[in-house]
């Protein structure tokens, strides 16, 4: 069941699972889906995440947020978990050799190479994209090495630094700042920033999408 709550005058926060995972995923998807196809009158823009999805709404072009919601939330009552071919899994190189690599072996008593193996031994799914450009949240990553991010986010991170944040890995897109624990890098472009001033498709600026899966491959570079 969706459920929704108003999230300042004029947007909506719509929670429709209690934790991350596969059933969690083709529900949020089905849902962009729909806000897609049929958008609620006054919707600007949408935000998604794991469990939840954020509407924003023209201030202009709507009245009351609850009324709004008990709208919306009666266009999704009805809507099927949207279904997905099992996708061939994009392989990726990592050279790892982040520079948070033994300290975070340390912190799970573990060695460097045990990480390298744990961390590259799952066949992970792209949940969503965000923070950045293409930046993609992947799961499931082994609860051995759930981590937290840094107390202290650092001022810049180089793009293709792949990463370790909470319960999730990724990969950094594009160079920006960032808390993730850095355990090491690829070449692979994430997101290919050079196409954004040509009439290039906008959906080759990105190497993966929500529902890719990913085989992290350790090399050396």
């Amino acid at each position: 069941m969706i459920q929704w709550v108003p999230y300042g005058p004029h947007a909506l926060l719509l929670r429709f699972a209690s934790c991350v995972g596969d059933d969690a995923f083709r529900i949020g998807r089905a849902i962009i889906a729909e806000l897609e196809k049929h958008p609620p009158h006054g919707l600007i823009e949408y935000v998604p995440g794991f469990t939840t999805v954020l509407l924003k709404f023209d201030p202009f072009h709507t009245g009351n947020i609850s009324l709004t919601g008990q709208h919306v939330a009666a266009q999704l009552a009805d809507l099927s978990p949207k279904n997905f071919k099992e996708r061939s899994a994009k392989e990726i190189p990592v050279c790892y050799d982040g520079e948070d690599l033994e300290s975070l072996a340390e912190k799970h008593l573990l060695t460097p190479k045990e990480v390298v193996q744990i961390h590259s031994e799952p066949v992970y799914k792209v949940y969503l994209l965000g923070f950045s450009p293409g930046f993609p949240y992947l799961g499931e990553l082994d609860s051995r090495l759930h981590t937290p991010r840094r107390a202290s986010p650092r001022t810049r991170v180089p793009a293709g630094a792949v990463a370790i944040g909470g319960e999730h890995t990724g990969i950094y897109s594009v160079a920006s700042p960032g808390g993730w624990q850095i355990i090491g890098h690829t070449k692979v472009a994430i997101f290919a920033h050079e196409l954004l001033a040509t009439d290039a498709d906008p959906k080759n600026l990105f190497f993966l999408e929500p529902g890719d899966r990913v085989k992290f491959v350790p090399v050396k570079m």
